[in-house]
C-alpha cells in the first residue's frame, strides 16, 4: 500500500523527502491498528493521510495584518521575490487591493528596472486601483527606486509599501545581489517568495535557494486553481520550512486569497482531485 501511494504521490509532484515523512507518520499511526480488510482500512489510511498532509502544512502562520498595524507607525515593507513568469509583478497588484479591503493603505515600487513593460504593467494597475507607483527610468538602481517609495510612504503616512523586483532565475548571481542590496536598503520586514505552483518541483528548487540566497519568510503560489495536483504548496512548505501565506487563483485582483490549509487538503483529497 506505502509504494503505491509513493508512486501516486510523485506523479502528483510530491517532493520525495515529503513522501518519506508522511510514509513514517503513516507507519506510525496505523502501527498496531485491526482493521478489516476493504473499507474500513481505505477509511483509515484515507484519515491518517490527511492527518500527516495538514501536519505538514499547518506551519505558524503569519497575521500580516497585525503586524502592519503594530509596526510603530512606521511603513511595513513586503519585498517579492521570484523568477520569471510566475506572475509577481500581478501579485503586487492584488495585495494592494488585499490590503485596502483590510484598511490598510500601500504604495508600491516598481523595481523591476530591467523590463519597461513590468514597470508599464504597475503604472496601468496603479491607476485602475488608485495606488501610487514609484518609479524611476528603465535600468535604473531598483535599490533606489525601493527607497523612494520608503520615503514617500513615510511622508504621507502610508501603511504599507510593496516591493517589486526583476524576476531573476535563482542561479543568476548578479540578480541576487541585486535582491540582496534592496533588502540592505529598505530593511524588508516580510520577504515573498512567488512561485507558480504549475512547475512542480521547479518550484520547489526555486523556494529554497531563494531562502538560503536572501532569506524568505512566506510562500505566495500563483495558478493553484489549475494545480490539480496539489504538489506544489505541500512540498514547498515542507522544504524550506515556511509558511504558504496567499495563493493565486485567477487572474482577477479578486483571485487572491490568504492560504487555508484546510482548503488544500479538501482539494488534495476530493474525488478526481478537483474542489
Amino acid at each position: 500500500m506505502l509504494d503505491d501511494l509513493e508512486i501516486a504521490m510523485l506523479e502528483s509532484d510530491v517532493a520525495l523527502p515529503v513522501i518519506e515523512r508522511i510514509r513514517r507518520d503513516l507507519r506510525r499511526e496505523l502501527a498496531g491498528k485491526k482493521l478489516r480488510f476493504g473499507v474500513d482500512a481505505e477509511d483509515a489510511i484515507r484519515t491518517s493521510l490527511e492527518h500527516a498532509v495538514r501536519a505538514i502544512l499547518a506551519r505558524p502562520p503569519i497575521d500580516l495584518v497585525g503586524a502592519v498595524r503594530a509596526h510603530a507607525g512606521q511603513p511595513y515593507v513586503i519585498l517579492f521575490v521570484g523568477v520569471n513568469g510566475t506572475g509577481k509583478t500581478t501579485t503586487v497588484a492584488k495585495m494592494a487591493v488585499w490590503l485596502r479591503a483590510q484598511g490598510l493603505s500601500s504604495v508600491i515600487a516598481a523595481g523591476d528596472t530591467f523590463r519597461a513593460g513590468a514597470i508599464e504593467q504597475l503604472l496601468v494597475h496603479g491607476e485602475r486601483l488608485g495606488v501610487r507607483v514609484v518609479r524611476q527610468q528603465e535600468g535604473s538602481d531598483p535599490a533606489a527606486v525601493a527607497f523612494d517609495a520608503l520615503a514617500h510612504a513615510r511622508a504621507k503616512k502610508v501603511d504599507v509599501v510593496l516591493v517589486d523586483t526583476a524576476g531573476r532565475q535563482h542561479t543568476n548571481e548578479n540578480l541576487i545581489e541585486e535582491a540582496k542590496k534592496i533588502r540592505r536598503v529598505v530593511a524588508p520586514s516580510l520577504t515573498l517568495f512567488v512561485g507558480d505552483a504549475l512547475s512542480g518541483n521547479d518550484v520547489i528548487e526555486q523556494a529554497r535557494l531563494f531562502d538560503a540566497a536572501v532569506g524568505v519568510d512566506g510562500l505566495v503560489l500563483n495558478k493553484l486553481d489549475a494545480d490539480a495536483k496539489g504538489g506544489a504548496a505541500l512540498s514547498a512548505t515542507f522544504v524550506t520550512r515556511k509558511p504558504v501565506l496567499f495563493v493565486g487563483v485567477g487572474q482577477g485582483y479578486a483571485d487572491f486569497r490568504p492560504f487555508d490549509p484546510d482548503w488544500m487538503v479538501r482539494r488534495l483529497f476530493a474525488e478526481g482531485n478537483s474542489g
